[in-house]
């Protein structure tokens, strides 16, 4: 996948931006607050999915405009394609979003269509941070394959809230336990439909980043990936999740119900699952240095894009955004050489910082517009 051409204007403090795109690296310099990291947003927001930046609506346009203009032209595997994504003052929430000249209902009616994969410096505490960060990044991952995940996981969250407003009704007396088993039933099954497609996810995450690591280790570590649910103890050659998983899965809550009353949350389910990785057999979260936990976040983004790949046929597009002054030389180079058949498109304070050989397309931003 390649994106060819970028359009922007009046998105925060983009001004005028209308560049021709490398098919490989593509590198955007600038001091800090003149527009890389949003432009690289901007991107991801032609994806059909949210900003990585937790940005509100009302921050799209800048503040001194009403109006703001994205447009994106690439080709995928198959054809040329072209998103318009506008966004107009006072009613910035409904924002015009065209896929080929056709209206769309809503900007996530894009997802699946541009495909990214964007690394931040966030990202690089995945290995050691919340273990919701990276259930969002396992989600992230199989919704980008299978589309339709997404309302499955939205529709999960919707009934776990449900849930949990009717455990404290419970408690004090306003509602009756029989109430949650309407509840209990579609969250068993939507919760072993997603425990099914997590493991499996899991599993060629486990090959593709164990490959990767020995890469980047040059032998000497082992990087294992498994899922450790708090519903299923074992999940391997488990496909009935209507069946006779949903029935485990509604004993188990069941069973913890007096419990979670008491608490007024779900204690057990798949919002508590987390991703493991081990190095040598030992957890990279307790015991993997800065170094390790940072080589496996990168192991663990770059298979994302490889099982991406393998699996639409096609190869994303990587958004790096201001990762590379967070990583030595190795590692810089180890990225270079493992995404070098993909576009990609750098974020950084100065082209400097980037080894010549790789340099193709360089971008300066200065106060929100191009300087070539």
């Amino acid at each position: 996948m390649i994106i060819n051409k970028i359009k922007i204007n009046g998105f925060k403090n983009l001004k005028d931006i209308d560049i021709t795109l490398d098919e490989k690296i593509n590198i955007f310099c600038g001091e800090n607050a003149q527009g890389k990291t949003n432009l690289i947003e901007a991107v991801w927001l032609c994806t059909g999915l949210k900003s990585f930046r937790f940005t509100k609506d009302k921050d799209f346009i800048n503040l001194n405009g009403d109006t703001s203009f994205i447009e994106i032209d690439f080709t995928d595997s198959f054809r040329t394609q072209k998103i318009n994504f506008n966004m107009a003052k006072p009613n910035i929430k409904d924002k015009a979003v065209f896929l080929n000249g056709v209206r769309l209902s809503s900007p996530s009616k894009l997802f699946g269509n541009l495909n990214c994969i964007v690394f931040t410096p966030e990202d690089l505490e995945l290995s050691k941070g919340s273990p919701e960060n990276r259930r969002k990044f396992l989600d992230l991952s199989i919704s980008q394959i299978k589309k339709s995940y997404v309302g499955v996981i939205n529709k999960y969250d919707d009934i776990i809230n449900q849930r949990n407003r009717l455990l404290k009704n419970i408690s004090v007396g306003i509602s009756k336990k029989q109430e949650l088993l309407v509840w209990d039933e579609q969250l068993a099954k939507l919760g072993s439909y997603i425990s099914v497609l997590r493991y499996a996810y899991t599993k060629k995450l486990n090959i593709t980043a164990g490959n990767l690591y020995k890469d980047i280790s040059s032998g000497k570590e082992v990087l294992n990936i498994k899922l450790c649910s708090t519903v299923f103890d074992n999940l391997e050659n488990r496909e009935d999740y209507s069946g006779e998983m949903a029935e485990e899965y509604l004993s188990k809550l069941n069973r913890n119900v007096d419990e979670d009353i008491r608490l007024g949350y779900t204690q057990m389910g798949i919002h508590r699952d987390d991703l493991i990785t081990e190095i040598n057999g030992l957890p990279s979260r307790e015991y993997g240095s800065q170094g390790q936990n940072r080589s496996v976040a990168l192991i663990l983004k770059l298979s994302q894009a490889y099982i991406l790949g393998e699996e639409l046929h096609d190869s994303p597009v990587i958004l790096l955004d201001d990762v590379l002054s967070e990583l030595d030389k190795s590692r810089q180079n180890f990225i270079f050489s493992k995404i070098k058949n993909m576009q990609v498109f750098i974020t950084c304070c100065e082209a400097g910082q980037i080894d010549k050989a790789y340099k193709h397309n360089v971008f300066y931003i200065s106060s929100g517009k191009i300087l070539k």
